[in-house]
């Protein structure tokens, strides 16, 4: 046999070694988290965690939470789950505050910080393994915990907001009554205005009407006059021969 027959030989059996002990490549688990989150002192905040991993939910797998205060270089350990049960630290001023509302089994590793404070502003990281697949990186989430709005600065605010939109609808709702009362101002106008070129144009015509029959008339009285002094000329010509013939 060859020599290079003989390595490949050697690599072969090393191969089925390492596959016989389980030790077969992994495969790298993907963690996702938001980057950021607020949150007001005093309220809680969900921290989300999820995760992918191309291998079957073990029994194996782990979760831990890691948290670093805004402006240390420290990071400690916060919570960690194993072996199907979750377990806060007894460590920091979490451990009074944090409820983990994750489940493994559908990808998620949630937890939520209750009662925030100004001393929980910081980073927090998700790390996800799961035998065989255990080779991938974490993922940061920034925590920002924010002033409280004061009730009654938020009830005064509030107030002044309601009474500038209760404002501008009363501006709007009269611009349009006015704009109405217009419009209808105008309908009315310009029916008067048709109502009263229609009576023109229909005097118009009566008066038409009654000139060309008042037209007959008045030629008839003007032939009648002028027949009846033609007549009285006729007979004041005819009356002095009359008498002389009397006078005979």
């Amino acid at each position: 046999m060859s020599q290079g027959a003989g390595d490949n030989w050697s690599l072969l059996v090393l191969a089925g070694l390492l596959a016989g002990l389980g030790l077969a490549p992994t495969s790298a688990i993907h963690v996702y988290t938001p980057r950021e989150v607020y949150g007001t002192v005093g309220s809680h905040v969900t921290l989300s965690c999820s995760f992918w991993s191309s291998e079957w939910i073990s029994e194996d797998i782990s979760i831990t939470w890691h948290f670093q205060a805004e402006g240390s270089r420290d990071s400690i350990s916060i919570f960690h789950y194993a072996k199907g049960q979750p377990y806060i630290d007894d460590v920091g001023t979490f451990k009074e505050r944090m409820e983990w509302v994750g489940n493994p089994r559908r990808k998620d590793g949630s937890i939520v910080i209750h009662n925030l404070d100004y001393t929980d502003n910081g980073t927090f990281t998700c790390d996800v393994k799961n035998p065989p697949d255990i080779v991938g990186k974490s993922s940061q989430v920034t925590l920002y915990v924010l002033e409280k709005v004061p009730t009654r600065y938020g009830v005064v605010l509030g107030s002044i907001i309601g009474g500038a939109l209760l404002l501008v609808l009363l501006v709007v709702a009269l611009v349009y009554l006015v704009r109405y009362c217009w419009l209808r101002r105008q309908a009315v106008l310009q029916r008067r205005l048709s109502a009263m070129e229609k009576g023109k144009l229909q005097r118009s015509a009566k008066d038409a009407s009654k000139r060309s029959r008042q037209a007959p008339v008045l030629y008839a009285m003007l032939d009648h006059s002028r027949s009846t002094k033609a007549a009285s000329e006729k007979k004041a010509k005819g009356a002095p021969g009359d008498s002389r013939k009397d006078k005979k």
